[in-house]
């Protein structure tokens, strides 16, 4: 028992206390945040912003300059999102549930590259390259970057992003060493199928409403 232990959760040894506190308060509201997005609650982006404040101070801290920027990227976009969840497209009706038109994919495709190239550009720069894993990063910083904006949106697809990148983000958080976040992405699949899940026949009803 203590063998496991020790290899899952072993690299907290050398952290301070307090940055462990930290994570896994990140964690807990990162939980949150999740849930209410596929619980289609508005709360889904003030819960974000406090868990995506406390991995930027945290990754900042442990030098992961690309995780921090995808987080510093999620926290502008939850302050977004927010803006357009709560917007009227009437005198009646918020922002609907709605799937993403063709414009929309081709905005989706320059976001990936701009984050690709913009992620490549800052490890180059800091000079960060961390073979494949750094590579990994960047592919993830893409998907997620992505995801986040087709959330804010109120676009189903955003789901099928989140999952992909979740699932990629389980071993690699681990092979950094940050087992709790790493828990915590996989926790995020499961959430995400089913926000996914939700999110399709909450798009269904209303189609069969109109």
């Amino acid at each position: 028992m203590n063998l496991i232990f020790d290899y899952l959760f072993g690299q907290y040894a050398d952290y301070d206390t307090l940055d462990i506190a930290l994570e896994i308060v990140a964690v807990v509201f990162g939980f949150l945040s999740v849930w209410y997005s596929k619980q289609n609650h508005i709360l889904v982006f003030p819960t974000g912003i406090i868990s995506t404040s406390i991995f930027v101070y945290l990754l900042f801290k442990w030098s992961l300059l690309g995780d921090m920027l995808i987080n510093v990227y999620y926290f502008l976009m939850s302050i977004y999102g927010w803006y357009i969840w709560t917007r009227k497209v009437d005198a009646v009706n918020e922002t609907p549930i709605t799937t993403w038109t063709k414009k929309e994919k081709h905005k989706a495709l320059a976001i990936a590259c701009a984050a690709i190239i913009f992620v490549m550009v800052v490890y180059e720069v800091f000079n960060k390259w961390n073979g494949l894993v750094s590579y990994i990063d960047i592919l993830t910083t893409a998907v997620f970057f992505v995801g986040m904006w087709l959330m804010a949106k109120r676009k189903v697809e955003n789901w099928i992003f989140w999952i992909l990148g979740d699932i990629i983000s389980v071993p690699l958080y681990f092979y950094k060493g940050f087992t709790f976040t790493s828990l915590q992405y996989l926790g995020f699949t499961v959430l995400a199928i089913y926000g996914y899940l939700a999110w399709k026949k909450h798009l269904n009803n209303t189609k069969v409403a109109v």
